[in-house]
């Protein structure tokens, strides 16, 4: 990767590394050290490593120190999808290991291959030109349609969520993480968690979701607006393929998860497709009509997003954070589910 800031290993993240070269010796075909160790900038949950070898530089992805909240952190499930859409169409990095074992660095760990490419996390794109602007955010609609369009059963994936309706279980699982890392009343949030329930639509599929598909968490060809590597499986599940969908397009109603968003964008000026344009190219590219009942994936996408970085922000608090910028998050939950919330006002519910 590039573009990415790597640093000196953080202090609270710290872990043995002679036994973590003495295990991929063991486990990795290859590997050779002696290995030098850098932390990744950025990513809130897992904390990413970059291991270098005299021969071959690697990605590590390991669980944070501490406490964890339960269901969180499960870098086994990001390993296991990963390794699945290997022999897909769904661009993602090669897995090399997965140790279960916490023994031998203190939590559970996987190793990658390391992907050059380029990543982008201002959501405007603004160093770019229009047409790759707007060839990257078709390529990100397109790529999303292709890991919805993958066999479950084909790849090995049958049994990677649970049964049931998808969305009761992710209401459910987020109302029980922000009430966990709950720091301040949000009426809002309140509200949503009271009418999400009662509006879920029956209509819904069972595909592979990411769970977190936004353009900060892809990577793009060093030279061409293509998708070299979708990374950050963390939250990936069988679910509804409009949970990823409407995921990606709440940024055309706010900021997005780092910075301004596409809400009030010059989408002529600026080459970037409109909503409407995303999803009619994921439309086409999934071979589905329109979509309806479109609002209520996005007022869920909101308040899902609202709990995640709630939890974010706790664990900032609490001093275990992947990254320095957790505590820059005090307000975000509480303006992302008043803003849920004005759109639930707006369809007079």
């Amino acid at each position: 990767m590039s573009d990415v800031e790597i640093t000196a290993v953080r202090d609270a993240h710290r872990f043995d590394e002679a036994a973590l070269a003495g295990y991929l010796e063991t486990h990795v075909e290859g590997f050779e050290g002696p290995l030098t160790v850098r932390q990744f900038e950025g990513g809130q949950s897992n904390p990413t490593f970059q291991l270098i070898t005299p021969n071959r530089t690697y990605v590590m992805r390991k669980q944070p120190p501490g406490e964890l909240l339960p269901s969180a952190h499960q870098v086994d499930r990001e390993y296991r999808v990963m390794d699945a859409l290997w022999s897909t169409n769904v661009p993602v990095p090669e897995m090399y290991c997965l140790c279960e074992d916490t023994e031998i660095i203190g939590t559970k760990f996987y190793v990658m291959e390391m992907i050059e490419g380029r990543l982008f996390t201002e959501t405007r794109l603004p160093t770019l030109t229009n047409e790759e602007r707007r060839a990257i955010y078709l390529e990100l609609a397109r790529t999303m349609a292709h890991l919805h369009t993958v066999d479950v059963d084909a790849v090995g994936l049958s049994e990677f969520g649970r049964p049931g309706n998808y969305y009761e279980r992710q209401i459910g699982r987020w109302t029980k993480q922000y009430v966990a890392s709950k720091t301040e009343e949000i009426p809002a949030m309140d509200n949503l968690i009271d009418w999400l329930p009662g509006n879920i639509p029956t209509d819904t599929t069972t595909v592979i979701v990411h769970g977190d598909y936004r353009l900060g968490n892809v990577l793009i060809h060093p030279t061409e607006p293509r998708i070299v590597a979708v990374l950050d499986w963390e939250l990936s599940t069988l679910g509804d393929p409009l949970a990823d969908l409407g995921y990606l397009c709440q940024e055309y109603h706010g900021e997005s998860y780092e910075d301004e968003g596409l809400a009030g964008c010059d989408f002529e000026a600026t080459g970037i497709p409109t909503e409407d344009e995303f999803v009619a190219e994921y439309c086409k590219t999934a071979g589905r009509e329109g979509i309806e009942n479109w609002h209520f994936y996005l007022i869920y996408n909101m308040f899902r997003s609202a709990g995640i970085i709630q939890g974010v922000y706790k664990r900032g608090l609490d001093g275990n954070a992947s990254s320095e910028k957790a505590l820059e998050y005090k307000d975000h939950c509480r303006s992302r589910s008043e803003r849920a919330w004005s759109l639930v006002e707006a369809l007079g519910s």
